[in-house]
């Protein structure tokens, strides 16, 4: 598939000098921190020195005050407080966090996660009916909530108040809850709203510490919880995130709880723990136990004190993600072949796929799996009981949230961010929204969307990439949205010839330039095509990140290759 390079803006000479010699470094490494907004020395600092410090009042955010006080009322009078959160990664950290806490100053809690297969997504009325049944009187959500207006009414009825914190799009109008903690609602001003759900409970937990002279370090051994869902939900790594993800790796690789402790031991994970091991190793794991059995699981694990008990959810944990991959493959093939048999398929800007046997939890990533295959919005969907449930995910700059919406009147329900989402609809209204669906997108989406882009930050000789240069790239990290690893442009290079392809398809190259006499590992995962063409000693221009690899012991610098383009050839 052909992919776009496009070099990003570059800092102006006169601001990338001036950082030079503020911050002694060098002209490349200075525009890619112009790149980022940085302007002055002290904007270098508060990047490249996150801190604590750095953080915003909680008492910034709309209902902040309501919410603590709730809390307070509910200690006070002595009333039973479930947590109650979703089932993905966000959700069962924000758990973990909310439960841990309270339980650490308060007796009566509990908590809930609800079943993705017979609850659906959010706050449900089982849940509900559960905290009826069990005496709680105050229900705080966390990842979920902010649309749930009937629900929250119907516990309303019931004498059971919630505490909503969440970081979705809100609807029209917001549930009559005792209070509403979401930066996106349109009457709050607080300074950030990226945050995480957990990100959210946190603010919570951090509000409550300050209203009750808590200090803060005790709050501090939660930023792991933090960290983890800040990685698995995609979310900005800038402002507070970064702040909380920075201090969350350094919990992580620190002292890391005995459930972290026994997925890294149950895997082999011996290396310092990096955002890309929390998306990769970490959240899959912990996504596992809400995609095919019970969201607890993960729970459970994370608040576990005793390595033993540990030891135990992780090899459950372990096994049902096992179970999760194999799903996922199988359903991803049987995706691919419905795809090659539509012979209209390359016509379409969109995919839209139902399986109505394809297990609920995994089509997300199904969804993933596709969009990165074909890049294009993709909405995978299968049945549930009488509806269809489905997700969806987008391309670089396409809402496609705001294309669900433009299609709500088909649906029964639905919600979730610009690049995911999550919908609910009839059967027989599957088939009418495919069409509707390739019709919003088809009359919205720019056609350069739909060509997977590579943005390069720099274009630099291999000579460039010293040690002395990546100590200060490593830097920049914690890398993801909002803060990607740096991409990097070299032309005219040459493997000494030793390349190889390994694995599946991976490329395995030595590189070099004219005039260097050494050479640097790279790797390119699935561009094994261009082999036959790099073999023939044919100068080409490669697009990639820099990354250390630790082999036998012995670390090194190594080019991770996102595309290649041989002249006369078409990537």
């Amino acid at each position: 598939m052909q992919k776009r390079w496009v070099l990003k803006s570059q800092g102006s000479p006169a601001l990338v000098e001036n950082l030079s010699n503020q911050l002694n470094c060098g002209s490349i490494l200075c525009n890619l921190i112009a790149q980022r907004g940085i302007e002055t020395f002290d904007d270098a600092r508060n990047f490249f020195r996150p801190d604590l410090n750095h953080l915003h009042d909680p008492f910034l955010m709309k209902d902040m005050d309501k919410a603590v006080e709730r809390i307070e009322a509910a200690i006070m009078n002595k009333e039973k407080i479930l947590v109650y959160g979703d089932y993905d990664v966000d959700g069962t950290t924000s758990v973990a966090l909310m439960y841990t806490f309270l339980k650490s100053i308060y007796s009566e809690v509990g908590f809930y996660l609800p079943c993705r297969h017979a609850e659906g997504y959010g706050i449900s009325f089982l849940g509900i009916d559960y905290a009826k049944e069990n005496g709680y009187s105050l229900i705080v959500a966390l990842d979920c909530g902010i649309k749930a207006n009937e629900k929250v009414d119907y516990a309303n009825e019931r004498n059971i108040d919630f505490i909503i914190c969440d970081h979705h799009r809100p609807g029209d109008s917001l549930p009559n809850a005792a209070a509403v903690l979401d930066p996106k609602r349109a009457d709050c001003n607080y300074p950030y709203d990226e945050l995480s759900g957990c990100g959210i409970g946190f603010k919570l937990i951090q509000g409550f510490a300050q209203r009750h002279n808590i200090p803060f370090v005790q709050l501090e051994p939660y930023l792991d919880l933090c960290a983890i869902s800040i990685a698995a939900d995609i979310v900005p790594i800038t402002g507070e995130n970064r702040v909380l993800a920075h201090y969350g790796l350094r919990e992580l690789n620190k002292k890391p709880r005995p459930g972290i402790q026994a997925i890294l031991e149950l895997n082999n994970h011996k290396k310092v723990l990096t955002i890309s091991d929390l998306v990769f190793l970490i959240g899959p794991r912990l996504n596992a136990a809400g995609r095919i059995e019970n969201a607890k699981a993960a729970v459970e694990l994370l608040i576990t004190n005793t390595k033993e008990k540990a030891l135990t959810a992780g090899i459950g944990i372990n096994s049902v993600n096992a179970d999760r991959r194999t799903l996922d493959l199988s359903i991803t093939e049987q995706a691919l072949d419905m795809i090659r048999a539509d012979f209209n398929f390359e016509t379409r800007k969109t995919t839209v796929l139902f399986g109505p046997d394809w297990h609920k939890g995994v089509i997300g990533i199904v969804a993933s799996r596709l969009t990165e295959k074909y890049y294009r919005p993709t909405v995978i969907l299968t049945r549930n009981e009488q509806m269809a449930t489905g997700s969806a995910r987008s391309v670089k700059d396409f809402d496609i949230y705001n294309a669900i919406e433009s299609c709500s009147d088909l649906l029964e329900q639905f919600g979730g961010h610009k690049y995911a989402a999550g919908l609910t609809l009839k059967v027989e209204n599957v088939a009418a929204f495919q069409i509707k669906f390739e019709q919003v997108v088809s009359s919205t989406i720019e056609d350069r969307m739909l060509v997977q882009e590579f943005e390069i930050d720099a274009e630099i000789r291999l000579k460039d990439i010293t040690p002395s240069f990546f100590k200060v790239l490593k830097q920049f990290a914690p890398f993801g949205p909002g803060n990607m690893a740096p991409i990097f442009k070299s032309s005219a290079v040459f493997d000494k010839g030793y390349g190889r392809v390994v694995g599946s398809n991976h490329l395995k190259l030595s590189l070099c330039e004219p005039g260097m006499d050494n050479s640097l590992d790279a790797i390119g995962f699935q561009l094994g095509e261009f082999f036959p063409l790099i073999s023939k000693q044919i100068p080409f221009d490669i697009c990639y990140t820099i990354e250390e690899n630790e082999w036998n012991g012995k670390t090194t610098l190594q080019l991770n290759l996102k595309d290649v383009r041989v002249p006369g050839a078409v990537s």
